[in-house]
């Protein structure tokens, strides 16, 4: 499993991706690979305030409900509506066409708390079979 040098992590297994003040929000591809077959995601309403670390979402797979969490805090702008009908592209491209949501951050700053891609490969490690 690789994890992109480009985004930042959490140790919750989701990642982030900066564009100016927005942030592009998904799961990893190890929380993918742990889920299983992704059937279901519920998305967040447009408009919403979230703060870093709060849930927003869940995905459902085949073998589990988990909920997902937001690295940064900020309104959310846009959700992947791809989503509702192909959830399995959590599974297929979690980190391109299968992202969950777009923020509007505000603070980028805390964006400096979440992992590197090597610390996040650190994390993992041992626990993918």
């Amino acid at each position: 499993m690789t994890n992109p040098e480009n985004l930042k992590y959490t140790k919750d297994h989701e990642w982030l991706r900066v564009e100016g003040d927005t942030g592009v929000v998904g799961i990893t591809d190890h929380a993918q690979h742990e889920l299983g077959d992704v059937v279901f995601v519920e998305l967040p309403e447009l408009g919403r305030l979230v703060n870093a670390g709060e849930a927003f979402g869940s995905v459902e797979s085949v073998k589990a409900v988990s909920e997902v969490y937001c690295p940064v805090s900020g309104e959310i702008i846009e959700v992947n509506q791809k989503l509702a009908d192909k959830p399995e592209l959590l599974n297929s491209e979690p980190y391109g066409a299968g992202w969950i949501l777009k923020i509007k951050m505000k603070n980028p700053g805390e964006q400096a708390k979440l992992l590197t891609a090597a610390d996040y490969t650190e994390l993992t490690k041992g626990s993918e079979q």
